[in-house]
């Protein structure tokens, strides 16, 4: 902690001097104007699938609870780990070190804890509602400097699915106010967008491809795996059409090819796996990477490079003929 100078030594010096019923006056009047705040209005905001409970206070300050906040980023709610300053303690869902940077005075307002009165008369805690926006952004700063760690970037993750979901759920309560159909539309309609938005970004975001199935092929290639953070060979997209699309099933690949075509630069506009169909595709899918996975690891294991892997592959899961069709989204 650092050394007290200033108003605040003049502070502390004053308090020194109270006698203990002022002292408790001072406290007692403390608490008193800390649970002034009272809720107002109280509710669940339906996100990603978790319920987080939320109120609008007697300011007109809407406030997430600080459990709510702590599930919408999929963190352990724990004590903060240190300070910022003297002032500010660091919840554990932003308190890492490499992540101070991007904490500015906007960021430390919102992550002050209020206190509160909820509607059933008891003491609540929670954080300004629009902590949610500022965390994504700070998440998202730093994935585009490159300074997250793997665990970290998960969170990035949801928080850009959070950002867009949000951001369009707002235009869309903005149009409805400026033409009255807010008073119209059925209570949790926004609820019901928002929700239904997050289901389809993350559908798209979804790993399919775990990060172990590429360090595994750099492994029986030889090479030094750099991390996911790093542009793969360009080689290693062949190798995923040979060990996983072309062994899916009869004629996948064509289809995907035809579906998922290559532009001028080469590039696609999206993973093949996102045009397999939820209800046979991706299972399928998932199915054959678990058997994949499987022989990579014993091929490691046995010291076997990616020549006698490949041999292992085209033994049990050997690439099938051009009868039968996957589905796959139309």
């Amino acid at each position: 902690m650092s050394k007290v100078t200033g108003k605040a030594r003049g502070g502390k010096a004053r308090a020194e001097n109270l006698s203990p019923e002022e002292r408790s006056e001072i406290a007692k009047m403390g608490g008193e104007a800390r649970w002034k705040l009272k809720a107002t209005h109280q509710g669940i905001l339906k996100i990603n699938g978790k319920e987080l409970p939320c109120a609008v206070l007697n300011t007109e300050q809407r406030i997430l609870t600080a459990t709510a906040v702590y599930k919408a980023f999929e963190r352990p709610r724990r004590g903060p780990r240190r300070e910022y300053d003297e002032r500010i303690k660091l919840p554990s869902f932003m308190d890492a070190l490499n992540l101070e940077r991007y904490i500015n005075h906007d960021v430390i307002e919102r992550i002050k804890v209020v206190e509160y009165t909820d509607l059933s008369g008891r003491q609540a805690a929670g954080y300004d509602a629009r902590i949610i926006p500022l965390v994504c952004d700070l998440y998202l700063r730093g994935r585009e400097d490159g300074v997250l760690t793997s665990g970290q970037e998960n969170i990035a993750a949801i928080a850009e699915i959070l950002v867009r979901s949000l951001a369009q759920v707002g235009i869309i309560a903005l149009v409805d106010e400026a033409t009255g159909f807010q008073a119209e539309r059925p209570q949790d309609a926004l609820q019901v967008f928002l929700e239904k938005l997050i289901r389809k970004e993350l559908a798209v975001w979804v790993q399919r491809f775990p990060e172990e199935f590429f360090e595994n092929i750099y492994r029986l290639k030889g090479w030094h795996w750099p991390g996911m953070s790093k542009n793969r060979f360009s080689i290693v997209g062949t190798y995923i059409k040979n060990i996983v699309y072309e062994r899916l099933a009869p004629g996948v690949i064509e289809q995907l090819e035809k579906k998922n075509p290559r532009d001028e630069k080469g590039n696609r506009k999206a993973k093949h796996h996102q045009w397999l169909t939820d209800d046979v595709g991706h299972p399928m899918l998932a199915s054959h990477m678990q058997t994949i996975l499987t022989l990579q690891r014993l091929s490691i294991a046995q010291g076997h490079g990616w020549k006698r892997f490949l041999q292992t592959v085209d033994l049990v899961v050997p690439k099938v003929g051009n009868q039968l069709r996957l589905p796959i989204e139309v």
